[in-house]
């Protein structure tokens, strides 16, 4: 038997244009000779489809797209992902299914167990679990079919009660197809790797697995689909970040000589290649194509603008020079030689006049106080309207240059540096943000060296620096995942040798400062916990506040 893996990068709700994509995909796995196609969770809708999922509109439309899909199966079968409806009374009214189609029609469905609701999913809201569990048999084949989550409560942290694939096992498979829909983060595909091995060596099955690729708003699917032997090596990945198809023999799997030694990535590249996949299929399925972004000569806008140019291409991508009185002559150079070094546009806009002009409006009402944080963010948030300005008149989509450890601790303004339609950064720790940079000029100086090597420092006052307000990065940085990511309280970091003070400075920081990121733009997932749908925290809490 030959079984194809699509890999495929979907667009939510747009059916026409994943209908397309499938239907070209069958054909091209007919012509290779393969006997069965299989497509990854939910591709017909796209994943997640989130709410769309209480439109009936929008589930009949899924139905006649799978519908006009299984006449294209004739001489190949096709497993592909697709909300259901449930046709009973009781539960919820939807299954997520695999749908296994041959001969025209629509044979079997296949309904997901494991419904995952922590971090980023919520399937239970939408999906009724399944409880029934059938093999299918193909050309002499039965096979597991399951769906994401089914196979990953295995090992030691058992998250569910059951096992989908101890049900399964008892018809005696001969192989498992597990179809999903596994968002990126850096640590992911090695955890899968993990799990997809798990199964393997528990079963003593092959394993053809098939992911998501694209970017979905925040979150991030970089492929990665793979097939495992029944020895539990990985005979084959496909690739990251980009859509792939490949065809295999499942006698021919089982060979040495087949066994994929592909090198694995390291972080920074990975988070690198999701960033840029990430802004590209934002702009492409919004239907835009031009960016602007302020440009200060500081790491973190130097950083968005590469990424944007390398995703949009560098004449897409304006940047705008926005100085003031506070502006060393050595950031709008730094700025300048970036935009230059890109081949990108840009425009100098000084704020200064501006500036000077709010002052005197508000110095009777200011009274004698002195200059504190109101004076800094009138500055922020002059540039932010001269940036939204600029996006409205010529229909650009603004990005945010924010980081996560800004975003974190609250060190950023509302409505002025935090403006934008995507935060590219805003799940890259700043310590993160010097490594990308290093990274980008690997080859050669396209962030100026000074950029990288010079003191952050946000230029609201005279000899402004970051670490004014905040402790050195590497310090904060650690502080702030070990927190964040990996939930670790006051006790547990004061007892890993942080000072204590700085400790709770921080995370009262981090806690007060929530109202604020519930006003950001859309965040690129990159990490195992970003802020945003994935981190889900009480603006009125009082707990470390």
């Amino acid at each position: 038997m030959k079984i194809a893996l699509a890999q495929i990068n979907y667009h939510i709700g747009n059916f026409e244009n994943n209908e397309k994509k499938v239907i070209e995909a069958i054909h091209k796995a007919k012509n290779s000779g393969a006997d069965i196609i299989v497509f990854a969770e939910l591709a017909i809708s796209g994943y997640p489809p989130r709410d769309f999922l209480e439109f009936d509109d929008f589930i009949n439309k899924c139905d006649d797209s799978v519908n006009r899909i299984a006449k294209e199966c004739f001489g190949i079968a096709a497993i592909i992902g697709a909300p259901t409806k449930n046709p009973q009374v009781k539960g919820k009214n939807l299954f997520n299914s695999a749908c296994f189609l041959a001969e025209g029609k629509v044979i079997f469905k296949h309904h997901k167990s494991l419904l995952p609701n922590y971090d980023i999913f919520d399937e239970y809201r939408y999906f009724e679990p399944n409880t029934v569990f059938n093999t299918i048999d193909f050309k002499g084949k039965r096979l597991a079919i399951t769906i994401c989550e089914d196979i990953w409560n295995i090992g030691d942290d058992l998250l569910y009660v059951g096992n989908p694939m101890d049900e399964l096992y008892k018809q005696n498979p001969d192989l498992i197809i597990n179809i999903a829909a596994s968002p990126f983060h850096y640590e992911q595909a090695e955890r899968r790797r993990i799990k997809l091995k798990q199964n393997v060596n528990k079963y003593k099955l092959p394993l053809f697995y098939v992911n998501h690729v694209g970017a979905q708003t925040e979150l991030l699917f970089d492929g990665g689909s793979m097939v495992l032997n029944s020895q539990g090596q990985i005979v084959d990945e496909l690739n990251y970040f980009k859509e792939d198809l490949r065809v295999y023999d499942l006698e021919d799997i089982e060979r040495p000589s087949e066994i994929s030694k592909t090198k694995k990535p390291s972080k920074i590249a990975l988070i690198h290649d999701a960033l840029v996949m990430g802004v590209k299929n934002y702009f492409n399925k919004l239907g835009f194509s031009q960016a602007i972004l302020g440009l200060s000569g500081g790491i973190d806008s130097a950083l968005t603008m590469v990424l944007a140019a390398e995703a949009l291409g560098p004449d897409n991508v304006k940047g705008v020079l926005l100085p003031s009185q506070y502006s060393s002559d050595h950031s709008v150079k730094d700025a300048r030689n970036l935009a230059e070094n890109l081949g990108s546009p840009y425009e100098t806009i000084s704020i200064e006049n501006a500036y000077n002009s709010f002052s005197q409006t508000l110095n009777p009402i200011f009274k004698d106080l002195p200059f504190d944080i109101a004076e800094e963010n009138i500055q922020a948030r002059i540039r932010g309207v001269y940036l939204m300005a600029l996006s409205n008149k010529f229909g650009y989509i603004l990005l945010n240059t924010s980081n996560k450890s800004e975003a974190a601790v609250g060190y950023g303004t509302l409505y002025g540096d935090m403006n934008g339609g995507l935060s590219v950064l805003g799940d890259v720790y700043k310590t993160e943000v010097f490594e990308l940079a290093k990274y980008i000029n690997r080859k050669k100086e396209i962030i100026p060296n000074n950029t990288i090597i010079k003191p952050p420092s946000a230029e609201l006052r005279h000899d402004q620096k970051d670490s004014d307000s905040l402790p050195e990065y590497e310090i904060l940085d650690e502080i702030l995942f070990q927190y964040i990511e990996q939930r670790k309280g006051p006790k547990e970091l004061i007892n890993m040798g942080f000072d204590e003070n700085v400790v709770k400075r921080i995370l009262k920081l981090v806690n007060t400062n929530e109202y604020k990121r519930y006003q950001t733009p859309p965040i690129l997932r990159v990490s195992p916990k970003a802020f945003g749908m994935g981190r889900r925290m009480p603006i009125v809490g009082r707990y470390l506040a």
